[in-house]
């Protein structure tokens, strides 16, 4: 299995990884890959944000973005953000999902910075156990705010 920059080619899978749960189903419109396909533009350009995918034999089997935060906290500390960490069913208690988080604390790590952070939505429990199995602490709550 090879972790790597996605391309525009990995929009189609990285979509279907995306829908392909519970959260997602309700979400996410596979049989639309416009606005995907314009975001994924723009996620690529810019500099301090990497959509990743974990491949293996051709097919892609995870995901996740990686997105460098610059701030004054904690005396102007750079943090790594990471959203939309997905494997694909059939491939999850495989390592995918390990593998993908080590990748991205490998790569905040290479860029400066001091504390990789994440949200993961509370109905996850499986996952925050797996978290927390990789070092990673629940030590704060999230807030969301849906804007129309």
């Amino acid at each position: 299995m090879i972790i790597r920059r996605a391309t525009a080619e990995d929009v189609p899978a990285i979509v279907a990884l995306l829908a392909d749960d519970q959260l997602g189903a309700s979400r996410e419109t596979p049989d639309d890959l416009a606005p995907y396909l314009r975001a994924f533009e723009a996620v690529d350009a810019a500099g301090h944000e990497v959509l990743a995918v974990a491949e293996r034999d051709g097919e892609v089997v995870g995901t996740l973005q990686l997105t460098v935060l610059r701030g004054l906290s904690r005396r102007g500390a750079t943090r790594a953000q990471v959203e939309g960490v997905r494997v694909a069913s059939q491939a999850r208690g495989q390592g995918v999902g390990e593998r993908l988080l080590r990748w991205a604390v490998d790569e905040a790590e290479a860029r400066g910075c001091a504390v990789v952070q994440f949200t993961s939505d509370k109905t996850r429990t499986d996952a925050h156990r797996f978290y927390r199995r990789l070092g990673f602490v629940a030590s704060h709550e999230g807030f969301k705010l849906a804007l129309s």
